[in-house]
């Protein structure tokens, strides 16, 4: 191959990438599915969940999906009240879901929103369900609440909100072993 061949082959190879370089692509990512299963499915599961109705969404909230009845709602960071990011796949989140039910049921309990992350919704109910967990509970794909509260990645994770709006992360302990430990996190 002589010099000239070369050189015009170098020069189409350059072709060919700044045009793949610059050819437009659609940037707008494709939104998650909050489920793969068909609507009636998720209902069913729903039902089975039997889950207490979520608080009416606020002004200024954050846009969650209610896991109990899959309406969506404006939860705002208004206390006192306890949330508790989880996820399926999250063993001590699995742990920690019934202590926060035990908790929520005693008398002058804060109340508690558990908020599903980095899961599918049915898989949310379900995980629900077999633990007999029946608290209000809400589900944030695209993580807006957990990045409103600037929470860390790793799960579970449990914040305070106060009366004032005041937002504390709980990191002692790192997750719920007894209803007496969310109680004493809580004053």
């Amino acid at each position: 191959m002589n010099n000239r061949t070369r050189w015009l082959v170098l020069v189409l190879v350059l072709g060919v990438a700044g045009v793949v370089a610059l050819w437009p692509r659609d940037r707008t990512p494709e939104p998650q599915p909050t489920s793969s299963r068909p609507a009636q499915d998720v209902n069913a599961l729903r039902a089975q969940a039997q889950l207490r109705p979520c608080v009416p969404g606020s002004e200024g909230g954050v846009d969650v999906t209610c896991l109990g009845d899959g309406t969506r709602t404006a939860l705002a960071l208004k206390g006192p009240m306890l949330i508790n990011f989880w996820a399926t796949w999250c063993q001590p989140c699995q742990a920690e879901l019934p202590v926060l039910d035990n908790y929520a049921k005693q008398p002058g309990a804060v109340p508690v929103v558990p908020v599903l992350v980095e899961s599918r919704e049915a898989d949310g109910l379900e995980l629900l369900a077999r633990l007999g967990v029946r608290l209000p509970s809400v589900y944030d794909g695209p993580d807006e609440l957990r990045k409103r509260v600037k929470a860390p990645i790793g799960l579970p994770a449990t914040y305070f909100v106060g009366a004032d709006g005041s937002v504390r992360q709980i990191t002692d302990p790192p997750y719920f072993t007894a209803a007496e430990q969310v109680e004493k996190a809580v004053r």
